[in-house]
């Protein structure tokens, strides 16, 4: 008794492959788009929850180094409860979540595909990037300005893999973003004038609907 062994014929093989690269030359673009999204969707809630997190920050009034009774505004380290910084001690229960805890040697927190930075201002109102171990009563800051002025930058950790847009917010809560492929990676986020109207200064006009300092119109996000 004889036995046929069915199979695959070399066209039919040929059909298969071609209707699995056609799919996937369909499929894969839409899936990056999608994550694309999702990433700058999540940076844009995270920049929402930071600019809650430090109003709860200044109103308590925890880090005041000029002493007039004033809160000032923190970095990620404080915010996060991870060491004192400029207070007496932790912050218990802590503002922001324990993710803000580790930045690295760039000052930088990474999540979800994105960088963040948050800057302080010093003395001539120019931004102060957080430290790796976070911000200390050194004199780098000026306690009064601290008091009314921050700002946060979130940038994609790959250009066009990650994210495409950068994103900018302050004290003002607006949160605004533009595009530039040079922001991409650790250590290549925007300076912290960047998305001011001009000068060194975080104490000015932000840039919306308009050029920066780095020469690109920051736009708002709704």
């Amino acid at each position: 008794m004889s036995r046929k062994q069915a199979g695959f014929t070399l066209i039919e093989l040929m059909i298969v492959i071609a209707i699995i690269a056609i799919i996937a030359a369909i499929a894969i673009p839409n899936l990056l788009a999608a994550r694309l999204s999702a990433n700058e969707t999540a940076a844009i809630a995270t920049l929402r929850n930071i600019i809650s997190a430090q109003a709860q920050f200044q109103q308590g009034a925890k880090a005041d180094t000029d002493n007039d009774g004033t809160g000032e505004y923190g970095g990620f380290i404080e915010l996060s409860g991870a060491a004192a910084g400029r207070m007496a001690a932790p912050l218990v229960p802590p503002v922001l979540s324990g993710a803000f805890r580790v930045l690295n040697a760039n000052g930088e927190v990474s999540r979800s595909g994105y960088f963040f930075r948050v800057y302080l201002p010093d003395d001539a109102g120019d931004g102060v990037g957080e430290p790796q171990v976070g911000y200390a009563d050194d004199g780098s800051l000026n306690g009064d300005l601290a008091e009314t002025t921050w700002c946060c930058y979130a940038w994609p950790v790959n250009y066009n893999q990650s994210g495409n847009r950068t994103f900018f917010t302050n004290q003002g809560g607006d949160v605004i973003a533009t595009e530039d492929s040079a922001y991409s990676g650790t250590g290549a986020g925007p300076a912290a004038e960047a998305a001011f109207q001009a000068g060194t200064a975080i104490t000015g006009s932000v840039a919306i609907g308009v050029a920066g300092v780095d020469g690109n119109t920051w736009k708002q996000v709704n």
